[in-house]
């Protein structure tokens, strides 16, 4: 052979049969009733030859683009400094490579949403998607809702009828607040992991209001901060917090990203963790362990919160009737060195 491009002709003029006779057979079309003996005949000439069937070519010939999409609703400079993200992708990765799928990874940012899904779609990207961290003020949520596409989110939008997985981030973050509670703290500040538009934020702040609440405890507004996703944020808003606050001798930050900026001011401020503030994170990243100190927080299985999203969107994909539309990953929460036990004595009014 040349070098010539081997192509569905010559795999065709091989076999003996027709173009499209190659074509069916390579975009696995069950319908066109080729038998058995003529499939085996086509695949022996295509690779006689060295034949790959084009993967635009097959999803032109299914109408399938074999591609699901993760579709992330931040921008690329918080998906960069992002540890949960790889373990995402990494268990999203796992499944589709088992499915012989494509994996479309894109980003919209709050207001174009609805532009952003819609094209995916209408161009025939993706055969479905899976939704990273959605928003409660997300339009295009409700025009999948109405267009006829597969569609999971990786986290709960109340009253949104789309499929989900998630864990419960407000049991879980109230599970934080309460051991820091245990240890004999009553003045606890919060750190958000996020802006409260996303339904993890504001449910991870709700888990901390209600441990407030459930021990007897004033809720202190200012005590709150709201982050954004990395690192940095979480510095600017823990050195805010002890311009105006020194005294108080936990907080709970809502993100392990944000919390390595928190301990970092911390640092900086002349003051260590856990003697004078112990820290309780959330997610577990597999850096947690290697902080110093190594971080007290709430573990979150990111690996099968991808996998089972990707399981759920595929039994979509497939038409099949899910077990369970709406599934919910258990947390555990992780002690290791940023916390301590304090006596009430110890607790200063502010």
């Amino acid at each position: 052979m040349n070098n010539k491009r081997v192509t569905s002709f010559d795999v065709a003029e091989l076999a003996g049969v027709s173009r499209s006779t190659v074509s069916f057979v390579f975009s696995e079309d069950k319908q066109s009733r080729i038998r058995p003996e003529t499939r085996q005949k086509v695949r022996e000439a295509a690779e006689k030859l060295g034949y790959y069937p084009n993967a635009s070519a097959r999803a032109l010939a299914s109408n399938q683009s074999n591609t699901i999409g993760l579709i992330m609703t931040r921008s690329p400079r918080y998906i960069a400094s992002d540890n949960f993200l790889p373990q995402i992708i990494g268990g999203l990765l796992d499944i589709v490579n088992q499915a012989q799928l494509g994996l479309l990874i894109e980003w919209v940012e709050p207001g174009q949403q609805i532009e952003t899904y819609l094209q995916l779609t209408r161009a025939k990207h993706i055969d479905g998607m899976i939704i990273l961290t959605p928003r409660f003020d997300d339009p295009g949520l409700t025009a999948l809702e109405q267009i006829d596409i597969p569609c999971v989110l990786m986290g709960q939008i109340p009253e949104c009828d789309l499929p989900y997985v998630d864990i419960d981030n407000r049991a879980s973050a109230k599970l934080a607040v309460d051991y820091l509670i245990e240890l004999g703290h009553r003045q606890i500040a919060c750190i958000t992991n996020a802006a409260t538009a996303y339904s993890s934020a504001s449910q991870r702040l709700e888990g901390y209001r209600d441990a407030l609440k459930a021990a007897d405890i004033a809720l202190d507004e200012s005590l709150i901060r709201i982050a954004d996703f990395d690192a940095a944020s979480g510095y600017t808003q823990m050195k805010d917090l002890l311009k105006e606050y020194p005294r108080f001798s936990a907080i709970f930050v809502a993100s392990d990203n944000v919390a390595l900026g928190a301990l970092a001011a911390i640092h900086d401020a002349g003051l260590s963790v856990p003697e004078d503030i112990s820290l309780v994170g959330f997610d577990d990243i597999p850096e947690a362990a290697f902080y110093y100190p190594k971080l007290t927080t709430v573990h979150t299985p990111a690996k099968e919160i991808a996998e089972e999203s990707c399981h759920l969107l595929m039994q979509l994909l497939k038409g099949e009737t899910p077990f369970s539309r709406t599934i919910n990953i258990p947390t555990q929460l992780i002690i290791r060195e940023s916390t301590r036990m304090i006596e009430r004595s110890h607790i200063t009014t502010c």
